[in-house]
């Protein structure tokens, strides 16, 4: 009987892989279905020897054509991914389409026709065929994770689960909505202050390669046998680089960012680099109040749609963002599962404010956490727009000291020879009265 490599999700959502020992790859998927698994790749375990064994047997030429190659469950979607702006309005419309009392079927249809994202079109499409082959609507989700993240699945799976499905995806689509309504906050707040830094340096280059190594001429011919002021000399050296090494100098940038990117990327750099996000003093603020109300407005969603604690715990833990937070969800969810509450690792973890913290604990003790922690995160969506304009306001200043010190500092570099001059001119007037 040949045997089966499968990679599948667990009802937690976690992927596991495994081998079955079955007679075809559609008992193999039933197999999964039963052990309460989503399949997303079924290939049949090619035996080597065999193969081989062919090979020899054709001089050298593959022999296995029927029944000893693989066979892949494609994933629609996979080599690309749809917009989170895109995905949102696919969901509400969807929300809609279901909460108007239209077949989830019919819904799929009517908006595959109108969608024009060639991606999601291929994948409602798909999505389609999987529900009239008999697969759940979560199920056929699943099949795409590079669109579809475990909160939508899980949260899609758990209003199937409870004949809500609507209300699930009208609670998905207000998650997502609110969601990119912080992002845009804190995007559009950044885009003044990186303007103005690009701004600023494109003006550098052009004075350190262009304007100052015309006074270098300028001064030789002033100060023929003279030495220029040290600080000058700095500026002139730096600008010399700047000119002569332009190519270099762009390595050399290229080589910080590509090292500090690789840097992020280990589990070390990544958690040094959201701690220091979290405590630095200008954008501090609101990256702890953004983590917390991503946190908050996800754990709240996904239980009140049913989604089990600990499961719900471990996806809030993947979708954080942030490894800081990701460790202290953690620590929550082992203490959840030996039965302990949530409040004493929140609090242990020192990134959750104290009122976060006991909110959390009024709603663990009177059973109302879902619609706390919505609360919470109603709350945070607030103080985000505080932060950010806080933030605004305060970066504008620091912008214009920093452009003020910087070009100061050229302008008086480039003064000070002529200042020189004239204190010379004036030593030599006296001397000759």
């Amino acid at each position: 009987m040949p045997k089966f490599n499968y990679v599948a999700m667990d009802p937690r959502g976690k992927e596991t892989k495994g081998t079955l020992e079955v007679a075809n790859q559609n008992e193999a998927i039933g197999r999964l279905k039963e052990m309460g698994f989503f399949p997303t790749k079924v290939t049949e375990a090619v035996d080597k020897a065999k193969e081989g064994g062919g090979k020899d047997a054709k001089g050298g030429k593959a022999a296995v054509k029927k029944g000893g190659g693989s066979i892949n469950i494609k994933i629609p979607g996979f080599g690309g991914k749809v917009k989170t702006k895109i995905l949102t309005t696919f969901t509400r419309q969807l929300a809609t389409l279901v909460d108007a009392g239209l077949p989830l079927l019919r819904g799929l249809k009517v908006l595959e026709k109108q969608e024009k994202n060639p991606v999601l079109k291929d994948i409602i499409g798909k999505l389609g065929q999987s529900i009239e082959a008999g697969s759940t609507f979560s199920e056929g989700l699943a099949q795409h994770p590079k669109v579809f993240n475990r909160l939508f699945v899980n949260m899609v799976k758990a209003g199937e689960i409870g004949g809500v499905l609507e209300v699930a995806l009208s609670r998905l689509a207000e998650f997502m909505e609110k969601a990119e309504k912080i992002k845009g906050k804190v995007v559009a707040a950044m885009f003044y202050p990186v303007a103005v830094m690009f701004v600023a340096v494109a003006i550098l280059a052009v004075l350190m390669i262009f304007v100052i190594p015309k006074f270098r001429d300028i001064f030789k011919d002033m100060l023929p046998g003279e030495g220029l002021p040290a600080f000058t000399r700095f500026v002139l050296a730096i600008s010399e680089t700047v000119k002569d090494h332009a190519i270099f100098v762009i390595i050399g940038l290229a080589v910080i960012y590509f090292a500090f990117s690789a840097a992020v990327k280990t589990r070390l750099g990544r958690a040094l680099f959201d701690r220091f996000k979290l405590n630095s003093p200008v954008i501090g603020g609101v990256v702890t109040k953004v983590a917390i109300a991503r946190f908050t407005r996800t754990l709240g969603t996904l239980i009140s749609s049913g989604v089990p604690i600990l499961q719900s715990l471990n996806i809030v833990k993947e979708t954080s963002g942030n490894v800081v937070i990701g460790d202290a969800v953690s620590a929550v969810h082992e203490s959840v599962k030996e039965g302990e509450t949530i409040t004493a690792p929140l609090e242990a973890s020192k990134v959750f404010p104290p009122m976060v913290v006991s909110m959390v604990d009024v709603g663990e003790q009177t059973g109302a956490l879902p619609e706390m922690l919505m609360k919470i995160a109603d709350n945070y969506d607030e103080e985000v727009d505080n932060a950010v304009a806080a933030m605004t306001s305060l970066l504008e200043p620091i912008m214009i000291v920093f452009l003020a010190i910087i070009v100061g500092s050229i302008v008086i570099a480039l003064f000070l020879p002529l200042i020189k001059l004239m204190e010379g001119m004036d030593g030599s007037s006296s001397g000759g009265g």
